[in-house]
């Protein structure tokens, strides 16, 4: 109990002293940022439809009435509701038992000199690759689907956790083992906080690989899902479809991204 009381003094110092730099004006940074990012891209977008002027091309202003379209008759609505579900049931099935297996393995020199040999070897390799396979086994369905979007996910997180398991610092650990502290609370209370913003950081670089074999997935016998919308629009000619359909996708991405930082800001005050 003393040793849990002073951990959890120690957490709440930490928080105390960072709260003022949650609260400054650096943390509205990034919004404001990227909506200036997004007016350059609209602005240089516009200019090269101009310069263009090619019909696979169209304005920024065509393809946000395209995607307001789309909004109205409810197709948007039912391909974003199921390439978001086929995304967060792969985070769910994916990420924890990564991260759980990496910081764990991280920490264990048996249990490292097991899975170490497993990940050099599956974490090259193309996951794409084995869609084919995997329908094979799990069907044309989402199962397919998921499990392929669960598996890189799982490669990047596992790597990522194990070396953040790894780099945290033995006369931390030594210190707080000396207070009496067992394996299981070492994990709670040292192992898992300290590899917080490496998760966090693997998970947002991870983000951008799920999305890419996200469309990948969805352009294979699928009838729902914005990979498929975009590349329905493309063999319809349809462009403005199209590049509402990469939009919302990138937007998605954002979404992600941000959510990822707001929890390393909640879980993390530390590092803020």
């Amino acid at each position: 109990m003393r040793l849990f009381s002073i951990l959890r003094r120690v957490r709440k110092k930490e928080f105390l002293e960072t709260q003022a730099c949650t609260e400054c004006p650096m943390r509205f940074g990034k919004p404001a940022g990227i909506a200036i990012a997004l007016v350059v891209v609209c602005l240089l977008w516009a200019l090269a439809a101009q310069v263009m002027n090619k019909p696979f091309l169209p304005y920024p202003t065509a393809v946000f009435a395209g995607l307001i379209r789309l909004g109205k008759n409810g197709v948007l609505g039912r391909h974003v509701s199921a390439s978001m579900g086929r995304l967060l049931w792969a985070l769910l099935i994916g990420f924890f038992p990564a991260a759980f297996l990496g910081l764990v393995s991280g920490r264990s020199k048996r249990l490292n000199a097991v899975i170490s040999p497993f990940v050099y070897i599956i974490h090259p390799l193309p996951k794409s690759a084995f869609l084919p396979i995997i329908m094979l086994f799990l069907g044309l369905g989402n199962a397919s689907k998921i499990f392929l979007l669960a598996f890189t996910i799982f490669s990047q997180v596992l790597l990522a956790a194990r070396d953040a398991s790894e780099r945290v610092s033995e006369t931390c650990i030594t210190a707080v083992r000396s207070m009496g502290a067992n394996r299981a609370a070492l994990f709670v209370h040292v192992i898992l906080p300290a590899s917080l913003p490496g998760l966090c950081t693997a998970l947002r670089v991870c983000i951008g690989t799920v999305i890419a074999v996200l469309f990948l997935a969805e352009t294979f016998a699928a009838e729902t899902g914005l990979g498929y919308l975009i590349v329905d629009a493309w063999t319809r000619v349809a462009y403005t479809e199209m590049f509402a359909g990469i939009l919302v996708m990138s937007m998605v991405g954002l979404l992600l991204f941000g959510t990822v930082d707001l929890l390393e800001r909640l879980l993390c005050p530390w590092e803020t």
